[in-house]
């Protein structure tokens, strides 16, 4: 601690931390107000990584009495959006301030806790790179402590070999094909998938497909290019009403979306389960199949 203070480990320092979307919209503040005043109070460079993605890693970068500035601010931060959640709420025990760095993993091995903060080192690597998740729990001024011990030991002891950085990714999602679109399930519903385009163009220079949900004349509901089949479900009594929704509404959308036909029996005395019969085209019924069971 005493070096840290004297300037003895004045270098230049990166720390990754990484946030959920709410984190890092109360860091960015209104208009960036909040993040543009951490930049020019703490002297330290913060960026904040691009995307869509649910998790986003925050990078500070400065001499260490700049980072502790900014990591102090943003301690702060997370403890006052912790005692504005609480206004309203009957909990009684605050909880502590929790800030995830994301550390490489030939450097976690001196991580442990220090200066009455928790130090919990994640046992596995994050995916697709060669560091783990350090989460840090405790009051601002613990979290500062802490934080300080870290930077010695990334400091003293350098990373060794390659390191492979986290990168979040977007929440990833299923893909289907159906009628030659694709498409990613988000939530509830089915979103053309953006970097299929030029799968869907290719697949529409292939006849057979007719998008979903365009019919024949004489054949509602069916595909007259595509051969039909019947696939038959069972699905618990107690599942069955999320499946048909409000009278009816989300069974009518799993039709329209999946453009395959769906039947489904009625309830049979003495049984705990309930026959569906979905007719189609073998790509009608597999997403008809799909939203099933994603509901």
């Amino acid at each position: 601690d005493g070096k840290a203070s004297e300037g003895g480990l004045n270098v230049t320092l990166t720390i990754r931390l990484l946030m959920h979307g709410k984190e890092v919209g109360s860091i960015i503040g209104k208009k960036g107000e909040t993040v543009k005043k951490m930049r020019e109070e703490s002297g330290a460079r913060i960026n904040i990584s691009e995307g869509s993605c649910p998790e986003r890693i925050v990078t500070i970068t400065g001499p260490t009495d700049a980072i502790f500035k900014a990591f102090s601010m943003i301690a702060l931060k997370f403890e006052e959006d912790i005692n504005a959640s609480m206004t309203n709420s009957t909990v009684t025990s605050k909880p502590p301030v929790t800030l995830r760095l994301v550390v490489p993993a030939s450097q976690c091995g001196s991580l442990i806790g220090k200066g009455g903060a928790q130090v919990q080192v994640a046992g596995d690597m994050l995916p697709n790179s060669t560091e783990r998740a350090v989460t840090i729990s405790g009051t601002p001024d613990a979290i500062i402590q802490c934080v300080k011990q870290i930077c010695v030991v990334m400091l003293e002891s350098p990373p060794k070999g390659a390191t492979i950085p986290y990168r979040p990714k977007p929440a990833s999602a299923p893909i289907i094909f159906a009628g030659g679109q694709a498409f990613t399930i988000q939530g509830q519903y089915a979103i053309p998938h953006p970097d299929l385009t030029k799968l869907h163009q290719l697949a529409m220079q292939h006849p057979p497909f007719t998008p979903l949900g365009q019919t024949t004349p004489g054949f509602p509901g069916l595909d007259a290019t595509t051969p039909t089949s019947s696939h038959e479900l069972t699905i618990p009594n107690d599942l069955i009403g999320c499946i048909i929704g409000r009278q009816g509404s989300k069974i009518n959308e799993i039709r329209q979306m999946s453009g395959a036909q769906i039947k489904i029996a009625n309830a049979t005395e003495g049984s705990a389960e309930r026959q569906v019969t979905i007719t189609g085209s073998p790509a009608n019924i597999s997403l008809a199949q799909y939203l099933i069971n994603a509901r």
